[in-house]
């Protein structure tokens, strides 16, 4: 009998332990996906709550109205027909065809499911239609239309796709999320379903290409990291490096001799940064690619990331191609942008936010953007030697065209080599940030097909640099 109830107690005990387990694993599903699953079109609860409901006001973070609901029921977009299309991909359009825009990835707040029973028991009572909640975004309207123009205008730019990320490395806030080209969110085209520009495709957080040269920054911190001295040391460049019967040359057939890591940096110099991969290793250099989030799982509150990847199994010669920002490694504009506000951070990746507040019609507050700590991807004093190479490639390197005067700017250009239709073309990118943290903000800018850092996405940012400047 006692032997019984020994037996009874164990398995009892299990049971809870088993039930304790799948409440937290439901818990933490909820707070992982909640957003995605309630935003998903197949749910059929806010389907048929939609019908209800007035959905809520969205601002800028000028507080700015960007989208509203008029007396006939329909959804507005503020501005002019610029302008909303300028925020087509952050806000949605009215046929769903961009995914996760604020208008359904939102829609438990904007459609008032987080209002309480007495809230909704008053408009009951009333018989009126319930109210969504209002929400604010990090957004400012006016950056986002800058930019916009700026790739429909700039001659390196227009009839270029491409996006641009800017954020503050501080608290994560994103205040721009540009994806060329745009169009109008209220009465799309017929072209725009069948053109191969793919206008419906948020490049800044879907397009996932090899970065290029920015990918340095990586590659430095990982010989930052496993060798405190590496910034000491002379590193020889002859113009040419031949792993795998195949010559890997720097731009131009440059030969730069001996110089330092950072020198390195300012001239983008292939041949240094093929050699250090080499030297770490492939295990070395993946590790610290995953510290900033290559191959991790985004899973971000606000914004739905596609997953930037670091390649397995490769041979001499794709590990030193890794090194330099090429072959199959591939991330999206917005990592790049997370990765380079670690840097300007002292090592801490915010999570990228774009809700500022919610509130509900009568005033309730329902939330408040609080930042948030990504991971701590290098150590500070290695993201700090790193920002005083990226003055000097802004100051005396491949960034100059990025210079902006009484700004401590710190960037670093990227040309990417990849294929475009079946042609081979090269990507055009930049990161970079203002070191002065009295205006913390970073950025990423890519050009599809644009050519060399310098060329294309460095003088954007220039602009937008000015911008904050003269705005922020």
């Amino acid at each position: 009998m006692k032997e019984l109830r020994l037996r009874v107690k164990v398995v009892t005990f299990f049971l809870l332990l088993l039930l304790a387990v799948l409440v937290i694993y439901a818990a933490y599903s909820v707070k992982t996906y909640g957003t995605r699953w309630f935003s998903n079109g197949r749910n059929v609860r806010v389907v048929a709550d939609k019908e209800r409901v007035i959905p809520g006001k969205v601002y800028d973070v000028k507080g700015r109205l960007l989208r509203y609901t008029d007396a006939n029921g329909e959804r507005i977009t503020t501005g002019s027909l610029f302008e909303q299309s300028a925020l087509v991909h952050v806000l949605g359009d009215m046929q769903n065809q961009v995914a996760n825009g604020v208008e359904k990835f939102q829609a438990r707040y904007l459609y008032g499911f987080d209002s309480g029973l007495g809230e909704r028991l008053y408009t009951f009572v009333r018989g009126e239609k319930q109210v969504g909640d209002n929400i604010t975004l990090t957004i400012n309207r006016d950056l986002q239309s800058m930019i916009v123009g700026e790739f429909q205008n700039a001659p390196a730019l227009a009839g270029k796709n491409g996006a641009a990320v800017v954020m503050n490395y501080k608290t994560g806030a994103v205040l721009a999320l540009v994806s060329i080209p745009v169009f109008d969110p209220h009465n799309i085209p017929e072209s725009a379903f069948t053109s191969p520009r793919n206008p419906f495709f948020n490049r800044a957080t879907q397009s996932v290409l090899p970065p290029g040269s920015t990918f340095k920054l990586v590659t430095m911190a990982s010989a930052l990291t496993a060798d405190e001295n590496a910034g000491n040391i002379s590193y020889f460049c002859d113009g040419g490096l031949t792993l795998d019967k195949q010559v890997l040359r720097d731009y131009g057939n440059a030969v730069h001799n001996e110089i330092t890591l950072a020198r390195a940096l300012e001239l983008s110099c292939n041949n240094v940064f093929a050699k250090t991969a080499l030297a770490l290793g492939d295990a070395v250099l993946k590790n610290t690619a995953e510290s900033f989030g290559f191959n991790d799982n985004f899973l971000f509150a606000d914004l739905v990331v596609e997953n930037s990847t670091y390649p397995d199994a490769k041979n001499t010669f794709e590990l030193a191609t890794v090194g330099i920002g090429q072959s199959r490694l591939l991330a999206t504009p917005m990592h790049m942008c997370m990765l380079v506000s670690g840097i300007a951070n002292e090592g801490k990746m915010m999570e990228p936010l774009l809700l500022l507040s919610v509130e509900g019609e009568n005033g309730s507050k329902r939330f408040t953007m609080e930042p948030t700590l990504y991971r701590t991807a290098i150590p500070a004093g290695v993201a700090n030697t790193i920002k005083d190479a990226m003055l000097g490639v802004v100051k005396r390197g491949t960034g100059t065209a990025s210079a902006v005067s009484g700004m401590q700017i710190a960037g670093k250009t990227g040309s990417a080599e990849s294929y475009l239709d079946g042609k081979p073309v090269t990507h055009s990118w930049y990161v970079g940030f203002n070191a002065d943290e009295s205006k913390p903000y970073a950025l990423c800018v890519m050009v599809e097909a644009g050519g060399t850092g310098g060329r294309a996405s460095a003088p954007l940012a220039k602009k937008i640099f000015e911008f904050i400047k003269q705005n922020e």
